[in-house]
């Protein structure tokens, strides 16, 4: 039998076990003292614990066959108004001899329905209200249509604490028994943006080469190493734009990464602390990376661009050394 990712593995199973959402666990651990709760709207960014405190929820309500009593569709793959009308109305109006009077339909990724889905959906919250809750989830809330919206409590989950996160995957790693250095970890929080479940899946990639460093972490996920990033714009700053090409070149042939993939670590390192650079360069290399992004998302070449924006910052790094000797 396959081992279970240790994203699953390691998932909060009740609502005292989450972290860092202290104020949405408060008010959801109401409704399990109460035995009610309105339809639900879990609204914020991708890995920051919405599904998980949904199964958390249904697990404090109903114990631990809560799956019995919860129906769970993922919205992005049945999000048409058949499945409204077939599955989830099936399911609403059918009554559970439990000792909750309500049953749980989970909506994940309900901001990918169509707008026809979401008017039929609208009309089975207030059908079937006696018998079942809505928790929808999403990641843009602002595609909801508005009567369904008025229908939930609304709770906006934030991003994890990078001190949570780092401590979590420490925890995971005296869990499995595998060596991590904490500048790895701290990679690998910076690298997934504060997204726990992307966290856990790279540690474990990580973990399958053995040692957790830092090295192994940029090699699992496909970038480039910041050290060699910085290296290229700090040569470029320096004037020397053709070892910075040749830089580039080797880069992405190493690493076999994307134009945008090295813009954004590029993005990335010029707003870092590594690089000591005035805070007036800093705004106009941004301020190009910018538009050679949308250039690349807009169909025009990778290398072409890649290779203007160091020639720009090769540009400014000349113009800002003139005012620096004036």
């Amino acid at each position: 039998m396959a081992e279970l990712l240790w994203a699953e593995k390691y998932r909060p199973r009740s609502l005292k076990e989450i972290v860092n959402q202290e104020e949405i666990v408060k008010r959801l651990e109401l409704f399990v003292k109460e035995k009610n709760m309105p339809h639900l709207l879990f609204a914020g960014p991708p890995g920051t614990g919405k599904t998980t405190a949904a199964h958390a929820l249904a697990h404090d309500l109903y114990g631990e066959d809560y799956r019995m009593y919860m129906l769970e569709l993922n919205a992005s793959d049945e999000r048409g108004i058949d499945v409204i009308r077939t599955k989830v109305k099936e399911f609403a109006r059918s009554k559970l001899p439990v000792k909750i009077p309500f049953k749980i339909i989970l909506l994940d990724e309900a901001d990918n329905m169509t707008a026809d889905a979401q008017q039929a959906l609208r009309r089975l919250m207030e059908m079937y209200v006696e018998v079942t809750r809505f928790i929808l989830i999403a990641n843009y809330p602002s595609k909801i249509i508005e009567p369904i919206q008025s229908r939930c409590a609304v709770f906006r989950f934030v991003p994890l604490k990078k001190e949570d996160v780092i401590a979590r995957l420490g925890w995971i790693c005296q869990q499995e028994g595998v060596k991590c250095h904490e500048d790895a970890l701290e990679a690998i929080y910076e690298i997934s943006e504060g997204d726990m479940r992307r966290s856990i899946n790279i540690l474990q990639s990580t973990a399958a080469l053995g040692e957790v460093t830092v090295a192994n972490v940029y090699k699992v996920v496909g970038l480039a190493h910041p050290r060699e990033v910085r290296e290229m714009i700090s040569t470029a700053l320096k004037g020397n734009f053709l070892k910075a090409r040749d830089m580039l070149r080797n880069l992405m042939a190493k690493y076999g990464l994307s134009g945008t993939d090295i813009v954004k670590q590029m993005h990335r390192e010029i707003f870092g602390t590594s690089l000591n650079i005035p805070e007036q360069l800093r705004v106009e290399i941004a301020d190009y990376i910018g538009e050679v992004q949308f250039r690349m998302v807009e169909g025009a070449d990778d290398e072409i661009q890649l290779n203007a924006l160091l020639a720009r910052i090769a540009l400014l790094g000349k113009q800002s050394l003139g005012r620096g000797r004036s």
